[in-house]
């Protein structure tokens, strides 16, 4: 997912480097932590406008960004332009649940999966969230999280439930969801494992009864 830096900047793909600084210079003066009194949105903003300004302004970095950017556009690839909220973390929890439950679990790419989950929380993001405070907005994304990671083996959603305790903190009510998950797809491997010696077990048991009663 790149981000969109010339829409964070307000600035048309074209911009000068003179430009750029300017955009940068004006969105801190209304974003920057001195100016907004701790107020989390803001900061949160202007992480992002920060982080524009300095790829852009970067000759090296501009280049790759612009190589990833076009990339993006030659799939189809949307680029994301919102600040890292709750709020917007959630509502791309809630899409990406969406979209997975329509997917034919034998047959979904599950690395692809896990790798998009692992970069949507990334580290970062998950202590970005943590500064809101927003308990009610991080269960949400908690226990949407848990449903789109079902279909996934215990290898990978073991390493989400990680990073999902994380971001639970000290929410006991996340933290016993996310151990009931774990707890499921323990049982589930199990089963997976054994299956096939049970299946097998018992259709020699139920040949056996046939055999005897047969007599």
């Amino acid at each position: 997912m790149v981000k969109d830096h010339y829409h964070t900047l307000q600035i048309p793909p074209h911009a000068t480097q003179h430009e750029i600084k300017q955009a940068y210079r004006r969105l801190a003066m209304i974003y920057h932590p001195d100016k907004t009194k701790n107020d989390p949105y803001a900061q949160a903003r202007f992480i992002e406008i920060r982080e524009a300004y300095e790829v852009l302004i970067n000759p090296v970095r501009k280049e790759t960004y612009l190589q990833e950017r076009w990339y993006d556009e030659s799939i189809g690839k949307k680029r994301t332009s919102g600040d890292i909220t709750p709020v917007s973390v959630l509502k791309l929890c809630l899409e990406l649940e969406k979209y997975v439950s329509t997917l034919d679990v034998h047959r979904m790419n599950r690395d692809g999966l896990f790798s998009y989950i692992n970069q949507l929380l990334s580290s970062d993001t998950i202590e970005r969230l943590k500064r809101f405070n927003e308990t009610s907005v991080n269960r949400q994304i908690i226990s949407t999280t848990l449903m789109t990671i079902k279909p996934l083996p215990l290898k990978f959603a073991s390493a989400l439930a990680t990073k999902l305790e994380v971001l639970a903190d000290n929410d006991e009510s996340s933290l016993d969801h996310i151990q009931d998950l774990l707890r499921q797809q323990k049982k589930k491997l199990l089963w997976n494992k054994y299956q096939v010696l049970v299946i097998v077990i018992v259709t020699s048991l139920i040949c056996l009864l046939i055999y005897v009663t047969s007599k």
